[in-house]
């Protein structure tokens, strides 16, 4: 899949994604782009919304943080489930993928007749590194 035709909103929005360190809040993206016309948190919301929907990015729940898809150029959406490695020490985020655990789970939700709308799956505690 090619990322879809992004508005100038959208673009900015996902250079600061693409080019962060990390996992980013809503409200680092609107400082971060201040000088290019952004001034309030709707116009970042906006866009995160079209970029999640188009599965360039992906929303973290649980430290309330976007991260720019590690496969942009793919529908994420085909990939099934996504799962993220989220570092307690220093917020290194690695998305993942394992057909085994998406079989797996899929066939639960089945099983029980369950519709999901929508999945997170994040995994907290020690990168490599951190853990050492």
């Amino acid at each position: 899949m090619t990322t879809p035709m992004l508005t100038k909103n959208q673009t900015l929005v996902f250079d600061v994604l693409t080019k962060a360190e990390g996992p980013v809040s809503a409200y680092t993206i609107l400082d971060k782009l201040r000088d290019s016309g952004f001034r309030a948190p709707l116009q970042v919301y906006r866009a995160l919304d079209k970029l999640l929907e188009y599965g360039v990015v992906h929303r973290l729940e649980s430290i309330n943080s976007f991260v720019a898809c590690a496969h942009p150029h793919e529908n994420c959406h085909s990939h099934g489930l996504v799962a993220f490695a989220i570092c307690e020490s220093c917020g290194q985020v690695t998305e993942f993928h394992d057909h085994e655990v998406d079989h797996r789970l899929m066939g639960w939700l089945k099983s029980q007749k369950f519709k999901a709308e929508k999945s997170t799956i994040e995994i907290r505690g020690h990168c490599a590194s951190c853990a050492a």
